[in-house]
C-alpha cells in the first residue's frame, strides 16, 4: 500500500502539529523526508483547521523550523471559508467573528465585511472573542441570517493544554439562538475538499491526507474520496483508532516511514 500511495499521489495534504512537527520541533527527520518527496515531484500542502492564524503566519512558522519550501502550499479553514463565500455567496456582506488577522485575509479576498446588516455570518476561531461579538452574532442568528463556521473542532491543542475552539463556541450559540451552522467548511467536511480541487486542479483520488486525528484528518479523506495516512506521532494511538468507524489506507508510526 505504501508504494501504491507514493505512485498514485500528486498532492500530500499535511496536517501540522502531531504530524510534521510537535510544538516548534520537526518530527524526526521530517525536513529530509519532505525534501525527498519534493524531489519525487510531489506537491506538499500544509492543511489546518485553525482559522485564528493566516497563511502568512503559518508560512513564517514553517520556514522558521525548516519545513517550508517556496513550492509548498498552505491552506487553512479560514482561507477555505473565504473561497467558499466567493463561490457560493459572491457579493454578500459578511459578519465575521474572527481575529483581526483573519479579517484582513477576508478583505484581501474581496469580501465585504459588515457588522450592521450582513447577508451571511461566519464564525471562526476567534482568540480575540468579546461579549460584544457574541451578542451581535447571536442577534443575527436569531434573525435567520445564513450561518457558516470555519471548522468543528471542540478544542485547540496548545503546549499548556487544550483551549476552547469553534466547536465549543457552536455549542454556546446553539443554546442561545437554537441555530446550528448551515455549512461547516473545514475538516472533516467537503467544502474544504472542494476548495482544494478548485485551487490545485487535482482530482481527490490523487490527493493523500496525512494526519494524526481520526475524526478530522482521516474522516476528511474518507468524506472527500482521498487516500489517507494516519500517523501515530500525535493524538491517536494504535488502540484509540479502533474506537472510530473511519479507516485509513495506511498507518505509520510517523510520516518519515513513508520512505523507509
Amino acid at each position: 500500500m505504501k508504494d501504491q500511495i507514493l505512485r498514485g499521489t500528486r498532492i500530500f495534504l499535511l496536517d501540522l502539529d502531531g504530524t510534521v512537527y510537535l510544538g516548534e520541533k520537526p518530527i524526526g527527520g521530517m525536513i529530509s523526508t519532505l525534501g525527498a518527496l519534493r524531489a519525487m515531484g510531489k506537491k506538499l500542502v500544509y492543511l489546518t483547521n485553525n482559522s485564528s492564524k493566516t497563511e502568512a503566519e503559518y508560512r513564517e512558522k514553517l520556514a522558521r523550523i525548516g519545513l517550508l519550501d517556496e513550492r509548498d502550499g498552505v491552506y487553512t479553514s479560514g482561507m477555505a471559508a473565504a473561497e467558499t463565500l466567493n463561490a457560493r455567496y459572491r457579493g454578500a456582506r459578511v459578519y465575521l467573528v474572527g481575529t483581526e488577522a483573519l479579517r484582513g485575509e477576508f478583505r484581501a479576498a474581496g469580501i465585504v465585511l459588515d457588522d450592521e446588516r450582513p447577508d451571511v455570518c461566519v464564525l471562526a476561531y476567534d482568540t480575540e472573542l468579546t461579549f460584544s461579538k457574541i451578542r451581535r452574532l447571536d442577534y443575527f442568528l436569531r434573525k435567520g441570517v445564513p450561518f457558516l463556521a470555519t471548522h468543528p473542532d471542540d478544542v485547540c491543542p496548545t503546549p499548556d493544554g487544550s483551549m476552547p475552539d469553534v466547536g465549543s463556541f457552536l455549542a454556546m450559540f446553539e443554546r442561545s439562538s437554537r441555530r446550528r451552522p448551515d455549512l461547516v467548511i473545514g475538516k472533516p467536511y467537503t467544502a474544504m475538499g472542494e476548495g482544494l480541487a478548485r485551487r490545485y486542479g487535482v482530482p481527490a483520488g490523487e490527493m493523500c491526507m496525512v494526519g494524526d486525528r481520526m475524526h478530522t484528518d482521516i474522516r476528511f479523506a474518507n468524506n472527500n474520496g482521498m487516500r489517507s495516512i494516519l500517523v501515530l506521532s500525535g493524538e491517536t494511538t494504535a488502540e484509540s483508532m479502533k474506537r472510530f468507524p473511519d479507516r485509513p489506507d495506511l498507518v505509520l508510526g510517523d510520516f518519515n516511514e513513508i520512505l523507509s
